[in-house]
């Protein structure tokens, strides 16, 4: 049994598509967003040992979320940073001092666990519909597959032959399609001089522990905010990503594990985990592996990978930005091909709800923000309220015994 057991944990974690879709994962997380980690380190005025140690902290306790999860559940589960919640903070701290900020991130972790453990949030989501779900991971994702066509004003000859190989690829080579294509991308853009890691020296993280203080004031008016955005605009999505591709993984267990590891690693800058959507939906496509019950090796993968980025914290951040920004969202605009198609079907599969999918998927691919809320709660929200009021009956009708309409 323990033989079968090792041969499996060996077969799966040495697949090139499961290697190939957790390093895009985590390539496509960090470009997209670390800048703004800087911003809000430099918004509570820490210092340079400081904002490596920001990056030590969120790289371990995604590495350790990640692929500890995927491992104990068999399930492709990607923990990320909370990028709303970053963006939220290079506003809400301005005048905080560092050690109330890490205050801020104690309490804000804290009310996630207590929502996880206490099963809040799994009740919750038991009442969203898979069409639904469906709808707003495919508008969430939409913009990706868009970019994947607009970053050809920019870079025609790079993204070109990027999709280009992936279509060839895709027929002759499907189980590689993808890291071949991240690879053809990488010679083309090192051709055309976009690709250059001159000047990188790497130098480990050290963490800084930071003694937190707690204000009433800023635990109010930022702690709660960054709670609230965290488990709204990604949490909310993240159990989607995981629904819609038909994993049924308790969510209360991953709501905790979450928020145990942030109030754990905030004092060295920990300042928010949760379940990631975009990035979570990249090792669970097609692309990431045939077989599904094998794809969480890619979360195991893209683990280990922001294990190293924690380890080595800034300078992992600045070898990602050495690629360009088109062949980036080249990479992902084709991983997340077949994630958007799917999606798109689930939505659309059954009749009576397809109304509120169709209206759930623009509402959050509108990138729409109320309230200081993203578009995918709101899209949700629209859903779920249109899929209520279809259960109210018409004018001149009143519901039969049966359930069914009938004039009065």
């Amino acid at each position: 049994m323990r033989a079968n057991t090792l041969r499996t944990l060996f077969s799966g974690l040495f697949n090139l598509s499961h290697l190939s879709a957790g390093f895009v994962a985590v390539l496509v997380g960090y470009t997209s967003s670390a800048v703004i980690i800087f911003q809000a380190a430099a918004a509570a005025g820490a210092s340079a040992e400081e904002i490596s140690s920001w990056l030590w902290a969120l790289g371990i306790g995604m590495g350790l979320t990640s692929a500890g999860l995927s491992l104990y559940f068999r399930t492709p589960i990607l923990t990320a940073w909370s990028t709303p919640g970053a963006a939220l903070l290079v506003t809400g701290l301005s005048g905080v001092s560092l050690a109330e900020a890490i205050g801020i991130f104690i309490f804000s972790s804290a009310l996630i666990a207590l929502c996880g453990a206490a099963g809040w949030f799994d009740r919750l989501m038991r009442h969203v519909p898979a069409s639904l779900a469906g709808a707003m991971l495919a508008g969430v994702l939409l913009p990706f597959g868009m970019a994947l066509f607009t970053s050809m004003q920019t870079q025609g000859w790079l993204v070109g032959a990027m999709l280009a190989s992936y279509l060839v690829l895709k027929r002759v080579l499907p189980r590689y399609c993808i890291p071949l294509v991240l690879l053809i991308g990488m010679m083309v853009a090192f051709a055309q001089g976009l690709l250059s890691f001159a000047g990188l020296a790497w130098q480990a993280s050290v963490p800084v522990w930071t003694t937190p203080a707690f204000s009433w004031h800023s635990l109010m008016g930022v702690g709660v905010p960054l709670f609230i955005v965290t488990m709204a605009s990604q949490n909310v999505p993240g159990v989607a990503v995981l629904r819609a591709n038909g994993y049924q993984t308790p969510v209360s267990p991953l709501i905790t594990s979450t928020g145990v590891t942030g109030v754990l690693l905030a004092p060295f800058g920990g300042f928010s985990f949760n379940l990631a959507a975009i990035t979570a939906a990249i090792c669970m496509g097609k692309e990431a592996g045939h077989d599904p019950q094998q794809r969480y090796f890619a979360s195991v993968w893209a683990g280990l990978f922001y294990l190293l980025t924690g380890l080595f914290g800034a300078t992992v951040a600045a070898l990602f930005a050495a690629f360009p920004p088109a062949l980036i969202m080249a990479i992902a605009g084709l991983a997340l091909l077949g994630t958007i198609g799917n999606s798109l079907a689930a939505a659309l599969n059954e009749p009576g709800e397809r109304e509120a999918a169709l209206i759930t998927f623009l509402v959050t691919a509108s990138g729409v923000e109320l309230l200081g809320v993203g578009s995918a709660l709101w899209g949700l929200l629209f859903g779920v309220a249109v899929i209520y009021m279809q259960r109210f009956p018409a004018a001149g009708k009143t519901p039969n015994k049966t359930g069914a309409q009938r004039h009065s």
